[in-house]
């Protein structure tokens, strides 16, 4: 029975083309989502900075539109900068100063204040490394004392996780 479960839970997820896994919260991104981001991660990462130190990096579709949300670091405070997925110029930043969404900010900073390349640097690397796939997520932690980033890519209806150093 548990086999079968576990078959069948596999099937469903396998039938719908172009999913990335999101946070139980968030709607699932697909392949038509992001048909319309002009913008690669790796260029938000960049338009972020005039806000502070990237330190995550994620698409996600909130109240059912595409956005493309980093969390930066700028000393002890903490900001989520929402750029444009089509112009590539920052939307909109807010200051993170409560719940899970600061705690995340907190472990990720001590992750990247481990790392001796930036984020955008590692996200480069990790697409450079999967020809064809597109990063969509870039979450850094700290992997006992090294400072590593999971990557996640797209390709058509593909998906995959990459593990990068940061050190």
């Amino acid at each position: 029975m548990r086999r079968s479960m576990f078959t069948l839970l596999a099937l469903v997820w396998l039938a719908v083309p172009g999913q990335v896994a999101q946070a139980e919260d968030e709607a699932p991104l697909t392949a038509k989502d992001l048909k319309d981001a002009k913008v690669s991660l790796e260029d938000g990462l960049k338009a972020s900075e005039a806000q502070g130190k990237p330190i995550s990096a994620k698409y996600e579709v909130e109240k059912g539109k595409l956005q493309l949300s980093v969390y930066t670091a700028k000393g002890d405070k903490f900001s989520e900068v929402v750029v444009d997925h089509k112009s590539g110029k920052v939307a909109k930043a807010a200051a993170i100063d409560e719940g899970d969404d600061l705690k995340a900010a907190k472990e990720q900073n001590a992750a990247m204040a481990k790392a001796k390349e930036s984020l955008r640097a590692a996200v480069a690397k990790a697409v450079g490394g999967n020809e064809g796939y597109r990063a969509v997520s870039a979450f850094p932690k700290l992997d006992g004392d090294h400072a590593v980033v999971q990557v996640t890519l797209v390709k058509g209806t593909e998906s995959r996780t990459v593990t990068q150093k940061l050190d």
